[in-house]
């Protein structure tokens, strides 16, 4: 096999990063082979770079297929900026501006061009691409978001069909076909429709293992639970709906509360709906509300919360949709809020379709939704196993791993219920299993004459909710199989006699009525938080001025490790990872002189290492905060302190638990009973340091989110002495 030894020294040049990711560079060897390419890589993984990068290595145009014009824009800026010769063709562009960029490609001085399929393959377009290969070459089809190919994908487009045309057309330029989802069926699918050749198929892991997954129960505090979301955790964030109403309405309530957030749907008008995106893009607002629905095509790599405050319409669309948090590797979190009436609302939905089979699989795809949300195992199992990828059991970062239910051995109850599932001849799905375990007497089951097998009524101990449980926790776990036909029938693997023959116990997790939200303690130096926010309003300048997003200047991790190392010369700087030598050059001296103006005035010397310094917290109080503790100091209450600050009650609390945690003068004995006290931290020494709701579920209505503030403050300041 044919090795590149200056691939990362190409990287590094024209992206600016040390070394690739996980399998990048064996698609890359590949491309520059000359394969036919069928790459399935998450959001966030580095597609955009496996064609990218062979595009500046290989000869001729490479002509990228992409649906979404936002898309096609982000990456062309993105790649401008590292001096990459990009450009797109699409509707946005006047008769002018495409006959201009016709011309460049025409002499050679594009690189890559961004381009929809219907445009692509229009009969105008296809004569003026005979004379590019012809005069220059096309050195390959990147065909982005290939799901869109298959009617089994989660986002069927009828004009990728035709994309086969370019096989026909053009048998000897090799085709990349690239997605973030596709389960086996929808791979097979791509590979036929678009006619690769013989291509080499490459799957990376499903699993981004620095987002966060929670589930949480849509109640009557849903909406104060989602304002905490979105206050607690700095940064970008998106949130879903199902209707363009909730949008509007949740985006209102959002601005009432003074989150700068905007709504995004397809009732908006196109220029409404561009102005929106372009707003969030470049951190002029902080929160998107947008229908699940209508597909962003966002590139914004520093979206640190994805919230599905409805429900998504099947798994593959909520990971994707999930997806488009952290794509910069930072830690991010995706929460989903269920409740059932939403499901009432996707059914409804469903009924409108005329199709049978198209009506099948989207109710199956809806049970397996339901089934993620109810689900007690580990939340990557379920998804990851949803692609055909096995997991370990425990991920250790999402709501059912950090806080899990007590777990029982049911091997017993596993198998009976497989065991009923092999004398039923596996024909049948999981609630006519049940049926038949509780001993149900109904028609079907005395037709089939199942009430005389010797499974039947053996699970009458059990509740229907506690057999269903068991079936899902089989499925998440790899003991059992069900079709994807739409009918949702259940088959045995060879893992299922396993347990069948007792040589495999089988544990689920019980479920509990509480359910505990993550808080991030991500603790982070004082001074590289207030260089951060110097370097990110120095970047968001910049992007201004250029009119560009302000990751397209630099990624937050970028930023992140010029807070850390803090470098002093032009030589430092360019070894940061996402430093390449355009960047280097064009913006060097800027950062440079913001990390030495700030060094000068903290009379700090820059670090010459790089690993993350942990400071204790500051113990001086800001000149807010001195002017609360003078008034409490004076005997005022916190009532009368925030009326005479014209501020509300909830705002002092805030400074009197910081103050406390910042060993200042506060007697906390006489703001709350010394009793309540000790109850709220036997909690806290329990629980741990995590979000207040969970601690305020365990302690019941009688305790306020006041007083656990208070006491959680001084808690937290004694554990930091130990």
């Amino acid at each position: 096999m044919l090795k590149y030894p200056q691939l990362e020294k190409a990287l590094k040049y024209h992206f600016g990063y040390d070394q690739f990711r996980p399998g990048q560079r064996q698609i890359i060897e590949d491309a520059l082979q000359n394969r036919d390419l069928m790459v399935v890589m998450p959001t966030g993984g580095g597609k955009s770079l496996c064609f990218q990068l062979p595009a500046l290595l290989k000869s001729g145009l490479t002509v990228v297929v992409s649906p979404l014009i936002a898309l096609m824009q982000d990456q062309v800026e993105a790649l401008r900026n590292n001096n990459i010769s990009a450009t797109f063709l699409n509707s946005s562009l006047n008769f002018y501006k495409v006959r201009s960029r016709e011309e460049a490609i025409m002499n050679g001085k594009v690189r890559l061009l961004y381009i929809a399929p219907e445009r692509l393959i229009s009969d105008k377009f296809l004569p003026l691409l005979d004379v590019v290969k012809e005069k220059i070459g096309i050195a390959n089809f990147a065909i982005d978001e290939a799901h869109c190919v298959s009617e089994w994908g989660h986002d069927f487009r009828p004009e990728y069909r035709q994309l086969i045309l370019l096989k026909k057309r053009y048998p000897d330029v090799t085709t990349t076909a690239l997605t973030a989802t596709a389960t086996d069926r929808v791979r097979v699918d791509i590979i036929q429709q678009l006619g690769l050749k013989q291509p080499s198929v490459h799957i990376a892991s499903f699993n981004r293992h620095n987002l966060y997954y929670e589930v949480r129960s849509k109640n009557q505090r849903a909406y104060a639970e989602l304002l905490e979301i979105v206050r607690e955790n700095k940064g970008s964030g998106i949130i879903y709906c199902l209707t363009r109403k909730k949008v509007d309405e949740l985006t209102f309530k959002l601005q009432n509360d003074k989150i700068a957030a905007l709504p995004y749907h397809a009732g908006l008008s196109d220029d409404e709906r561009s102005k929106n995106q372009t707003r969030f893009i470049r951190d002029d607002i902080r929160v998107m509300v947008a229908t699940i629905a209508f597909g962003m095509g966002i590139n914004k790599p520093d979206v640190r919360f994805v919230v599905h405050f409805d429900l998504p319409r099947n798994l593959e669309s909520y990971y994707q949709e999930s997806g488009r948090a952290g794509r910069d590797s930072e830690p991010s979190r995706c929460t989903l809020f269920f409740s059932f009436g939403d499901v009432k609302t996707i059914e409804w939905s469903i009924n409108q379709k005329t199709d049978l089979q198209e009506k099948l699989i989207a109710k199956q795809q809806l049970r397996q939704v339901i089934d993620y949300a109810e689900g007690t195992d580990c939340r990557r199992t379920i998804q990851l196993a949803y692609f055909g990828e096995r997991f370990p059991a425990n991920c250790g970062n999402c709501d059912n791993c950090l806080y899990p239910k007590p777990v029982q051995n049911w091997t017993i109850e596993a198998m009976k219920f497989l065991s009923c599932v092999a004398r039923c001849k596996e024909r049948y799905g999981m609630l006519y299993i049940i049926d038949v375990l509780r001993g149900a007497k109904n028609q079907k089951i005395t037709l089939n004459k199942h009430d005389q097998l010797s499974t039947y009524g053996i699970g009458k101990d059990k509740t229907l909710d506690e057999w269903r449980i068991l079936g899902r926790s089989l499925l998440h776990q790899g003991l059992l199989e069900q079709t994807t036909d739409g009918y949702s029938v259940l088959k045995l693997n060879a893992l299922s006699w396993e347990v069948m023959r007792k040589q495999r116990s089988v544990s689920i997790a019980v479920p509990i009525a509480q359910k505990i939200s993550l808080e991030e303690g991500n603790a982070k130096a004082a001074e590289v938080e207030v260089l951060m926010h110097r370097l990110r309003s120095l970047r968001k300048q910049l992007a201004d001025e250029q009119a560009v997003p302000p990751y397209v200047i630099f990624h937050d991790s970028t930023l992140k490790l010029m807070a850390q190392i803090q470098p002093k010369t032009l030589h430092e700087f360019g070894k940061l990872s996402g430093v390449g030598s355009h960047k280097l050059a064009q913006y060097g001296d800027r950062f440079l002189a913001e990390i030495q103006a700030y060094c000068q005035q903290q009379s700090l010397q820059p670090q010459k290492t790089n690993p993350v310094y942990y400071a204790p917290v500051d113990n001086f109080p800001s000149d807010t905060e001195s002017t609360t503790l003078k008034l409490y100091e004076q005997g005022f209450n916190i009532q009368e302190i925030a009326q005479k600050r014209n501020v509300k009650t909830s705002t002092i609390i805030q400074h009197l638990s910081d103050l406390i945690e910042k060993n200042q003068s506060i007697d906390l004995n006489q703001l709350i009973p010394l009793e309540r006290q000790k109850k709220i931290w036997q909690v806290l020494d329990v629980l741990g340091d995590i979000a207040l709701k969970p601690i305020k579920d365990y302690l019941g209505e009688s305790y306020s989110f006041n007083e656990i503030r208070l006491v959680k403050a001084k808690w937290q300041r004694e554990n930091r002495k130990t």
